[in-house]
């Protein structure tokens, strides 16, 4: 049931003074206390993978991994984690000496208060004239590892471009383009729609090379007119106002957590 599974008298020794499973399930809000002993005794929990099923099991809410039918229940909130919806017009920092509108515009202007008041940074960028989402946080271990290189969280952007995106030019972009910095091959393209002299391509990519979108699809003969970031890994943009931000969900920050820890 815990992390020590060799050596249960020290499993027992390092919970004596930990919280018990129920009370953390029901501080992160999943049911009254009664209740997650009743999602304990139909064997839906997890502690670090292993099943729990006798009642009472005092765990270490910060570091130990808890489950519920799958979906992990991240730790107490040390850190703010939000959503911005970057509107077009903003550069992605939090200072600009040129004095453009900038991110800090935006955190003091929303109406989440969380926003107002914490010193926090935003995790990657986006151009000035793309929209879309943006990761906040204070959180400097996971903003770094989301950030680095190596770590390709996918990214999923919605673009508008001009002209009537055919069959053919969909499969070259699946297959790949190579661009003068390299080859870009995005993970999915879906044609989302099409008019007399536009089209909505919805693209899903892996990486953050500069104006990635925009030079991939001017290659295709296509270039952008709109260009938004719709979602980041678990993370779903959705009806979320320009400008504005919103906590992450416990299970979007649960989600977020595993895909860092894996690694993809």
């Amino acid at each position: 049931m815990t992390r020590s599974e060799d050596n249960p008298r020290d499993a027992d020794h390092r919970y004596q003074h930990g919280v018990r499973l129920q009370k953390v399930l029901a501080a992160a809000g999943l049911a009254s206390r009664r209740a997650a002993e009743v999602l304990i005794e139909q064997g839906r929990v997890e502690v670090n993978g292993r099943l729990v099923l006798e009642q009472g099991l005092r765990v270490d809410p910060a570091s130990d991994v808890i489950r519920v039918d799958g979906s992990r229940i991240p730790p107490p909130r040390r850190h703010v984690y939000l959503a911005l919806n970057k509107p077009r017009g903003y550069v992605s920092t939090l200072d600009d000496p040129e004095g453009r509108r900038n991110l800090t515009d935006l955190l003091a202007q929303s109406k989440n208060r969380v926003a107002q008041r914490e010193r926090l940074f935003h995790v990657g960028r986006l151009d000035t004239d793309t929209e879309g989402l943006l990761l906040v946080t204070n959180d400097g271990e996971l903003g770094h590892k989301l950030a680095h290189p190596s770590f390709e969280v996918p990214k999923v952007y919605l673009a508008e471009v001009e002209g009537v995106v055919s069959p053919a030019t969909l499969k070259r972009l699946r297959k790949g383009i190579k661009l003068d910095d390299g080859w870009v091959t995005p993970d999915a393209v879906k044609l989302v729609s099409t008019a007399a002299d536009r089209s909505l391509v919805r693209l899903t990519l892996r990486e953050g090379r500069n104006r990635i979108v925009r030079r991939t699809m001017d290659a295709v003969g296509h270039p952008v007119r709109r260009l938004s970031r719709t979602a980041i890994g678990p993370i779903r943009l959705g009806s979320l106002p320009l400008g504005q931000t919103r906590e992450l969900t416990r299970e979007e920050l649960g989600a977020l957590l595993d895909l860092v820890e894996s690694g993809n």
